[in-house]
């Protein structure tokens, strides 16, 4: 009797399908700071995720789901987190911040999932770990006082980095019941039913909130932003991510993740005109030399592949 041939894998593809996927993460505030110049918080947000609906609508009829009726709960709890409540509270933040700050905000998001693993995983943090979570909360804190106070200036803002650093949180636990579901189910599926849930509880919660979503007055500018970072920077990114994390370790691949604090902030810098101030410079400096330490070395390399479409 023959075996079945090894499955094939390109390390070389799957690392560049990983990197695009961050580096497209990277994009999303970008996007989303042109479009928030024409449209609140509430309707950016509903649209984004309206094109990255469009976007994995194939994958409903490709992928059919079999939760339990206990499972379609716990799906709708973690769309209810991380699409409404992660993604409004995220872009309010940027609403009241840079772009560039906001991305190095996200660079907090690997050392909170080392901090996942340890406090829900039980898995223990070395002590070059606890180092690099002691210095990723010092580079945190060190951005957010290079912001003033003042949210009329359209500069970086204490509220503004704070918020985003809380909806970092709101993604972790996204993260935790997501990847409970893919223990059983394919993440493709789990993916793709989360986020359309998600977007049809912003279909109802934005209008009753920010008032029914502008279909004129809005330009063409706005319109392709609002596409981008729904197909490029959701539906796009969690596609290549997942079949990047088929071919190559979630232990090197997570180190790619720092790509996206990286593209976001060098947008808002050379794009935008933004300026980032001596803390901020130290602080992303901090949050990335950290990030890159815990996901080579540390806890949260495995809740790593739960990352699948966080920004």
């Amino acid at each position: 009797m023959t075996s079945s041939p090894p499955k094939s894998v390109n390390r070389t593809l799957g690392f560049l399908a990983c990197t695009a996927a961050s580096s497209l993460w990277g994009c999303g505030f970008y996007f989303g700071k042109i479009a928030l110049a024409e449209m609140n918080v509430g309707h950016m947000v509903f649209y984004r995720f309206l094109f990255a609906s469009i976007g994995l609508l194939p994958l409903l009829f490709t992928h059919r789901p079999q939760f339990t009726a206990s499972e379609w709960r716990t799906l709708g709890y973690a769309a209810l987190l991380g699409v409404p409540l992660q993604f409004l509270l995220q872009f309010r933040g940027l609403s009241l911040t840079t772009v560039s700050h906001a991305s190095l905000m996200v660079g907090t998001m690997p050392v909170l999932l080392a901090l996942g693993a340890v406090v829900f995983a039980r898995e223990r943090l070395h002590s070059v770990g606890w180092i690099a979570l002691a210095a990723s909360t010092v580079g945190a804190g060190l951005i957010a006082l290079g912001g003033s106070r003042n949210t009329a200036a359209n500069g970086p803002t204490l509220l503004g980095d704070g918020l985003v650093v809380i909806s970092m949180f709101i993604a972790l636990f996204w993260i935790l019941i997501n990847k409970r579901l893919m223990e059983r189910h394919n993440h493709l599926t789990v993916t793709a039913y989360g986020i359309v849930l998600g977007t049809a509880m912003l279909a109802v919660w934005v209008p009753l909130t920010w008032g029914t979503p502008p279909l004129h007055g809005v330009s063409g500018k706005a319109w392709a932003a609002l596409a981008a970072s729904g197909v490029l920077c959701t539906a796009t990114t969690t596609l290549l991510w997942n079949w990047g994390m088929t071919q190559v370790p979630a232990s090197q691949a997570g180190v790619l993740l720092n790509m996206e604090p990286l593209i976001g902030s060098l947008l808002g810098i050379y794009l935008l005109g933004e300026h980032l101030g001596l803390l901020a410079w130290v602080g992303g400096a901090l949050i990335l030399a950290a990030a890159v330490t815990l996901t080579t070395r540390g806890p949260g390399q495995q809740l790593a592949e739960g990352l699948l479409a966080e920004t």
